[in-house]
């Protein structure tokens, strides 16, 4: 484990995401322009959801695919009960604060899956494609789960806004690109993906070591604005967390039957935060609470941790228990 967390914060995305912060902390002005770091985001989900699809295509749909899903459906509705439970009864944080940082740390992170995959393909590493199917369907039951918990203590919203939180979430872009990819690459299959090799895997270490750039920015900012709302146990909280919910996956993936790099996938979804679908859900849904906590704890501790120190944990945990 050692040595591939060694390998790991050595690799030039990791390093990248390094500079990022340490230029935030320095406050530098570097900067990636907003329109050029949604393309790049644009292009990670787009490249991964294709693989996925071309994958599916190669191999077909199975029982384990199915289970799979199921169990990343299930993990992501689960989490957020266990983490509001915890909040409550180690943190201050009220009962809607502590209910959005449930729903943040029920979905999933797709920098943190695009990672854990880029990291696999380093080290030669295979998983299966439907992870990306996998992924999308975590988006969002964590976000049910936590209003399901919210709405226990404050009144019910209208129907009309009802609506538009269930739009939002339907047709999130990240979701919408992921599927929509993963459904053009599961129609072309290995066809497609040689028409787009150069665009879809050359191009992706590249584009993905500027995007963790732009991420060390962002995390190093929001670190430097958002601590005056964190306590030391909501701090730990965003460490303790992600290996909660990676203790659950693991005992699933066992279940399942997955294999090493597959186990290692569903482990690190189940420990990651989301900063990008959920956060624009819960103003919606839950305007009452403070985003700046759930952003500070998602992007600033629980994302640096698993790509510092996670990702190799989980994959070295997978090593161990998956066949």
């Amino acid at each position: 484990m050692t040595d591939l967390a060694f390998q790991n914060l050595l690799s030039p995305m990791v390093l990248f995401f390094a500079l990022g912060l340490l230029a935030a902390f320095a406050r530098s002005d570097l900067s990636v322009p907003e329109a050029i770091a949604k393309l790049l985001a644009l292009y990670l989900l787009l490249s991964i959801g294709f693989r996925g699809g071309a994958e599916v295509a190669h191999h077909g749909l199975t029982v384990q695919l199915v289970a799979t899903v199921g169990a990343g459906i299930l993990l992501s509705f689960v989490i957020p009960f266990i983490a509001f439970a915890l909040l409550r009864k180690t943190t201050s944080l009220n009962a809607t604060d502590a209910a959005a940082v449930a729903g943040h740390y029920g979905s999933i992170s797709a920098v943190t899956f695009v990672a854990v995959t880029g990291v696999l393909v380093q080290l030669s590493i295979t998983y299966d494609g439907y992870l990306v199917a996998v992924a999308a369907a975590m988006e969002t039951p964590a976000i049910f789960a936590a209003l399901l918990i919210a709405r226990r203590m404050t009144a019910p919203t209208d129907s009309g806004a009802n609506g538009d939180f269930i739009r939002e979430i339907a047709f999130n872009g990240s979701i919408v690109i992921l599927l929509g990819a993963f459904g053009i690459g599961a129609i072309t299959g290995q066809s497609g993906m040689k028409i787009l090799k150069p665009f879809i895997l050359d191009m992706f270490p590249g584009f993905l070591c500027l995007f963790l750039l732009d991420m060390g920015l962002v995390a190093g900012r929001g670190l430097k604005q958002g601590w005056r709302y964190i306590s030391v146990p909501v701090a730990a909280f965003a460490i303790i967390m992600p290996l909660i919910g990676g203790a659950l996956a693991a005992a699933l993936a066992i279940l399942i039957g997955l294999s090493v790099g597959s186990t290692a996938v569903l482990i690190t979804l189940a420990a990651s935060a989301s900063y990008i679908a959920v956060p624009a859900a819960m103003r919606l849904a839950l305007p009452a609470a403070n985003p700046a906590i759930a952003l500070t704890l998602s992007l600033g501790i629980t994302f640096p941790f698993n790509l510092l120190i996670g990702i190799p944990l989980y994959i070295a945990v997978a090593g161990r228990i998956a066949h």
